[in-house]
């Protein structure tokens, strides 16, 4: 398969309408995790080679106690009522974790799928907590990585936000096209499929959005790394975390970073980075320092 064929196979479709997307999402995230459930796993017994890898989905069926005919329906896509009752069940058959499952009940519409529109406004409190965090690099994203702001810390960190685009600040898209950031993060790999995972938890409120479908089409077709990325559907909740950057002014940085979330909804949060050792602590003071001189 080419470059061009993939990323056009992983991109979101402009077309089809939210509700649409949502069923199509949640029929290939279904597939995905019934094919890397081996029958062993769940208790039957081994017939020898299969043609296609994990479960059969009558087998899914069976062990969820849901009709193999409303199981295939729900795999195609088609518009049907789905009950938590048996979302827990398929959940519980597919050996889904934590984020899994709350990706599940999200895309079969068990929860609330309003889907208002994400508000990127920065208040003049939130930017004065910014200025008073410095010397310690914060920010504020958006659901999707859109840096909305930052602090003087924050823009020596990575790169220089000032110098960019307003379409350039987003930390996804520099991940995946930008090799200067690329070099900076270590275990880019590790990182960059959090990353991805966690844009998947976060677009299942988002699908019918064509900012969002715009974001993701566009990231696929500059970046086959990340259009392979995508086309797995992990899924995986956003968390507090150390992180480690390799500056090429000061050396190896270990922070212990904290989400803030700024509305009730998942979106907008403050990013904050506290140098995890007394060693950080001096290099961020000279890369500060260093910087704010030239």
């Amino acid at each position: 398969m080419t470059t061009v064929t993939a990323a056009r196979e992983t991109a979101v479709d402009t077309t089809a309408d939210g509700d649409e997307l949502r069923r199509r999402e949640l029929a290939e995230f279904l597939r995905s995790r019934r094919e890397r459930i081996a029958p062993q796993q769940v208790g039957l017994a081994f017939t020898g080679r299969r043609r296609t890898p994990g479960l059969r989905r009558e087998e899914v069926a069976q062990l969820s106690a849901v009709g193999v005919t409303w199981y295939t329906w729900l795999e195609q896509g088609r518009d049907i009522h789905v009950s938590e009752q048996v979302l827990s069940a398929i959940a519980r058959t597919l050996m889904l974790d934590r984020d899994e499952r709350a990706h599940l009940f999200t895309l079969a519409g068990a929860t609330d799928q309003g889907s208002p529109g994400e508000c990127n406004a920065v208040t003049a409190q939130q930017r004065a907590v910014l200025a008073k965090l410095d010397p310690y690099p914060a920010c504020i994203v958006s659901g999707k990585y859109d840096v909305l702001a930052y602090n003087r810390a924050y823009n020596f960190l990575l790169t220089n936000f000032d110098e960019l685009r307003a379409e350039e600040r987003n930390c996804l898209w520099l991940s995946f096209t930008d090799p200067a950031w690329k070099r900076v993060i270590v275990d880019w790999e590790t990182a960059a499929a959090r990353m991805v995972a966690n844009l998947r938890v976060m677009m299942a409120d988002h699908v019918g959005d064509s900012t969002w479908k715009s974001f993701v089409n566009r990231l696929c077709a500059a970046s086959p790394e990340f259009a392979d990325l995508w086309s797995r559907h992990e899924v995986r909740a956003i968390e507090n975390k150390a992180k480690k950057y390799r500056h090429p002014q000061v050396g190896l940085l270990t922070f212990e970073t904290t989400n803030t979330w700024l509305g009730p909804r998942a979106g907008r949060r403050m990013l904050t980075y506290v140098p995890a050792n007394a060693e950080t602590e001096r290099r961020l003071e000279r890369l500060v320092e260093m910087n704010s001189c030239s």
